[in-house]
């Protein structure tokens, strides 16, 4: 599997597609926050597996990590506010 992280930053309150078919979940960085939640899915949409939330308004400059964790069938992330992330995974 490759092994060079990618990276995509959202800034607005949206659903995205980060990745399609399998791969692998870094960290997900928090750049400025907002009063919502973010919620990340193992999906091509933002319903199924759900993988994990960050609560509203974390830290900013918090890094979560997800040690490498494996998603199958896609990656999507949920951000319900404005809060500006960037999301590492290969």
């Amino acid at each position: 599997m490759n092994t060079i992280k990618q990276y995509s930053n959202i800034s607005t309150a949206t659903t995205t597609l980060v990745k399609t078919g399998a791969g692998i979940l870094s960290s997900i960085t928090i750049n400025t926050t907002a009063a919502g939640t973010i919620t990340i899915y193992d999906s091509l949409t933002g319903t199924g597996a759900k993988i994990g939330t960050i609560a509203a308004s974390p830290a900013i400059g918090s890094t979560f990590n997800y040690n490498d964790l494996a998603f199958g069938i896609g990656l999507t992330i949920v951000t319900a506010a404005a809060s500006d992330i960037t999301v590492s995974y290969r």
